[in-house]
């Protein structure tokens, strides 16, 4: 048994998407912190090459600035990373939008805005960079997949009226599983992380307002970039190999102590 080396990510490309701000840079930011050649992708142009000039002080960085909702956008993505490399090692599905309404005003609109970024684009992108995913691919240096799902695929929140987005993370969680059985046998692991309270835009009450969390959180505190980071890196290096179809969730105890 090796450790020293069971944590980089020295020669590894990866893609991260949804990564100019929140879960998806404190990802790539870690990715490129252990030696990964990085890509993030985002919607707006100069925020995408922003953050892609910013992460370079750290490593070698690329953004691809595609809307990558739906399987159109998925293709379109995929499109733009193979135009600048053939192969991925690291795939992170992160892009993700949420939608809250009550019951009876809920909208066609929210359910269908979700839906196709938060389960269709993981499952077409990947699709589309499969045989980029299987390029470097070998028993010694399995490719990753990584879903970022939700605590909410699996625990109600009761505070929020977000139904499509509650949907959305369940659905992707299990499709996690469905695809993890398929591609281990090309050596490509897929997993999924279930955050919890990240200060970030989506959530903007954990950022807003963190202290008023902690009366819900087992670990007094919201979650912290290094908490996302070393969950995600652990998952797409060495370290995590024989987590497969599983998911890690980093959510300070919460789905247990709400």
């Amino acid at each position: 048994m090796i450790m020293k080396d069971a944590f980089s990510l020295a020669g590894r490309t990866a893609l991260v998407t949804g990564a100019t701000r929140g879960i998806g840079r404190m990802i790539a930011q870690g990715f490129l912190e252990q030696g990964a050649k990085g890509f993030i992708s985002g919607r707006k142009p100069d925020q995408t090459e922003a953050v892609a000039q910013e992460l370079s002080a750290l490593g070698e960085c690329h953004g691809l600035a595609v809307n990558a909702s739906g399987a159109d956008g998925a293709r379109e993505l995929a499109d733009a990373y193979l135009s600048k490399a053939n192969s991925l090692d690291i795939l992170v599905h992160n892009a993700g939008a949420a939608w809250g309404a009550p019951f009876a005003e809920f909208p066609e609109s929210g359910w269908d805005k979700v839906m196709d970024l938060n389960v269709k684009t993981p499952f077409f992108l990947t699709q589309a960079l499969y045989e980029a995913l299987k390029a470097n691919a070998r028993p010694d240096n399995l490719s990753k997949v990584i879903m970022v799902s939700s605590v909410d695929g699996f625990f109600v929140n009761p505070l929020n009226e977000s139904y499509s987005y509650h949907a959305s993370k369940a659905g992707v969680s299990h499709l996690a599983k469905r695809m993890a059985m398929r591609l281990i046998r090309d050596h490509i692991v897929v997993s999924t992380i279930n955050p919890g309270a990240f200060p970030t835009d989506m959530n903007k009450a954990a950022r807003d307002d963190p202290d008023g969390w902690i009366e819900h959180i087992p670990a007094q505190r919201v979650g912290r970039p290094l908490d996302m980071a070393a969950a995600a890196v652990y998952l797409a290096s060495r370290a995590g190999d024989y987590v497969v179809g599983s998911a890690l969730t980093v959510d300070g105890g919460v789905s247990w102590g709400f």
